[in-house]
C-alpha cells in the first residue's frame, strides 16, 4: 500500500505527514521528512503490540517474516462479516508447521472508499485452529484481523500471545496467481518497536 497523506489508518492512528526537508535547488539533493505511525500501511504487528512482556520488533527471528505461504480465498465474505472454520477447512490439509497464512479478502480495492472500514475478519476458531498446525504468521488484505467495530482484538490476543505475527493492509493478492508463493515481508529495525511498514513481496521460483 502506497504511503501518503491519505493513507487509511486505524481510527486514531497517527495520520501520515510527509514533507520535504531537503530539495535540490535549494540544498543539492533531497530528502524527505516522515511523520508516520508504526503500524501505517502495509504493516506487520510485533507481540509487544498487545503484550507487554512480548517481543519487540527487532527482537523478532526474521524468519517470522519470510517462508512459504498459501492463499485463503475469502472473497466471497461481506462486510463486517466473520470468516468462519468452514471457509478455511479445504485448506487446511496443506498447511503446516511455518506456514505464513495470508487471508484473501478482496478488501484493499476498497481503500479510498468508507467501505474499507467494514472489513471481514477473522473468527477466533480459525485462528486457534492455525496456531494448532502451527501456524505463526497470519496476513491480510484488509485493514484488521478483528472485527471493524472495535468490539473485540481477540485473534490480535491471541497470536501474540504465542509471540506470532500479523500482517494487515496487504493488497494485489489477486496478483498471485501461482502455487506455493513464497513470502517476505521484512519490518524495519525499530529498537523496542510494536510494529512496523514492510514492503511484502510473493515470488515464485522456477523449478
Amino acid at each position: 500500500m502506497e504511503i501518503k497523506g491519505d493513507t487509511p489508518v486505524y481510527p486514531g492512528d497517527p495520520i501520515p505527514k510527509i514533507k520535504s526537508a531537503a530539495n535540490i535547488s535549494e540544498d543539492g539533493y533531497n530528502v524527505s521528512h516522515l511523520d508516520i505511525g508504526s503500524h501505517t500501511g502495509t504493516h506487520v504487528d510485533a507481540p509487544f503490540h498487545f503484550q507487554e512482556k512480548g517481543l519487540m520488533i527487532d527482537e523478532i527471528d526474521l524468519n517470522r517474516f519470510v517462508g512459504n505461504g498459501i492463499i485463503i480465498d475469502v472473497t466471497h465474505k461481506l462486510e463486517k462479516e466473520a470468516i468462519m472454520l468452514d471457509d478455511v477447512a479445504g485448506y487446511l490439509p496443506k498447511i503446516k508447521s511455518g506456514t505464513i497464512v495470508l487471508f484473501k479478502t478482496g478488501w484493499s480495492k476498497y481503500a479510498n472508499e468508507k467501505r474499507y472500514f467494514d472489513h471481514p475478519y477473522i473468527h477466533l476458531e480459525v485462528i486457534n485452529k492455525l496456531l494448532e498446525s502451527g501456524v505463526r504468521t497470519f496476513l491480510i488484505d484488509a485493514l484488521n484481523i478483528d472485527p471493524p467495530d472495535g468490539s473485540s482484538f481477540a485473534g490480535h490476543d491471541a497470536i501474540t500471545n504465542v509471540n506470532g505475527i500479523i500482517g494487515e493492509n496487504l493488497t494485489n493478492l489477486e496478483a498471485i496467481d501461482f502455487l506455493d508463493p513464497f513470502i517476505m515481508a521484512l519490518p524495519l529495525k525499530l529498537k523496542g518497536g510494536d510494529g512496523s511498514p514492510v514492503r511484502a513481496v510473493a515470488i515464485r521460483f522456477k523449478k
